[in-house]
């Protein structure tokens, strides 16, 4: 019989982004939030609504973009699925890489872990592999926990943020 882990069963602190760049696009982040609400994520913090460029296409519409400090007891690869399930429900269809898109939920960070989940077809990687290079996860994240550190790279927020092309930080802004 395998020993249960006593942190095993303890809720997990995660950062999730939600953004969208279609429809009315403070709806849609919203109906994300409540429906993660329902779905066993308890939202904690969140900060404002930051408006960003499309990535890498800027001709698409631009984004909005918040980041959701959350309270879960799901494990890694359930809230994933649950948040691909939300993604769907809202509208999202299947297109190209970086498409416009009514609503897209990443998992940041899930409880400070470095760590990559594999089942079928599906990958999940933690933290999210590209987090540290983005503007509209970095200056929301900034907002909500001023001392939040890269699970991977161990780097201060202040330090990823200053590692920013000064373009990234000129072409952002709060809504």
């Amino acid at each position: 019989m395998k020993k249960q882990d006593i942190f095993e069963n303890q809720a997990k602190i995660v950062y999730l982004g939600i953004g969208s760049n279609l429809g009315d696009k403070r709806l849609n982040i919203e109906k994300a939030k409540t429906i993660l609400s329902i779905n066993g994520v308890k939202i904690l913090n969140s900060s404002k609504i930051y408006e960003s460029l499309s990535w890498p296409n800027t001709n698409f519409p631009k984004y909005f973009n918040i980041i959701i400090k959350t309270k879960t007891y799901l494990k890694p690869l359930n809230l994933f699925y649950i948040i691909k399930k939300i993604e769907k429900i809202l509208g999202r269809k299947k297109n190209y890489k970086n498409f416009p898109r009514i609503c897209d939920i990443d998992i940041i960070d899930y409880n400070n872990i470095n760590k990559s989940f594999k089942k079928n077809k599906d990958m999940l990687i933690l933290p999210h592999p590209r987090s540290h290079k983005r503007n509209f996860v970095l200056l929301p994240l900034y907002e909500i926990n001023k001392d939040w550190k890269h699970p991977k790279f161990k780097s201060k927020i202040t330090e990823l943020i200053m590692k920013l092309p000064i373009n990234d930080l000129s072409t952002i802004k709060l809504i």
